[in-house]
């Protein structure tokens, strides 16, 4: 079977962006204790090591067992699948939603096989501008992932605005 450029282009998007994180990943467990704060630039960025059992910020982690696999683990694959055989199917869909796809896609992948084979996600990064802005400590994953949606999002107007003078 020959694999056309598109499903190379999905497949290794998706590849680097597991790869990417599970080796940011390994360097933290690794280098990092837990719970120890690295400045980065001065307070406004810094590296931690904290295990995560929640989804996004934590959210989900006092639920029970059985809802947490449900919501954390099964969910999550069932919509990663669906993505991903939407993605490989729709073949009208232009590269940068392509790479913003896969990125969402690796990047749930890469969460998910830390909940599986950890237990919890390891996130690190911490972003504090001022007391009220600031990020939730995060990892490449949910940078993959933010990042992803956010170029769907600037495709999804880019094409409205293209529809838009289209029809003038």
């Amino acid at each position: 079977m020959k694999l056309s450029r598109r499903s190379i282009f999905i497949t290794a998007s998706i590849g680097i962006t597991i790869a990417i994180d599970q080796i940011t990943k390994i360097i933290v467990r690794t280098y990092i204790d837990s719970q120890e704060v690295i400045p980065v630039i001065g307070t406004y960025f810094s590296l931690h090591n904290v295990e995560n059992e929640g989804a996004f910020l934590g959210m989900g982690s006092e639920l029970n067992e059985p809802l947490r696999i449900i919501l954390l683990l099964i969910l999550p694959i069932i919509v990663l699948g669906f993505v991903l055989r939407y993605i490989l199917k729709d073949k009208t869909l232009d590269y940068w939603s392509l790479f913003a796809f896969s990125g969402i896609i690796g990047g749930g992948i890469a969460n998910v096989f830390d909940r599986i084979a950890f237990g919890s996600v390891t996130d690190f990064f911490f972003i504090k501008l001022t007391d009220t802005l600031r990020t939730g400590i995060f990892n490449v994953a949910d940078l993959f992932v933010t990042t992803g949606m956010i170029i769907l999002i600037m495709v999804s107007f880019g094409k409205k605005k293209q529809t838009a003078s289209d029809s003038k």
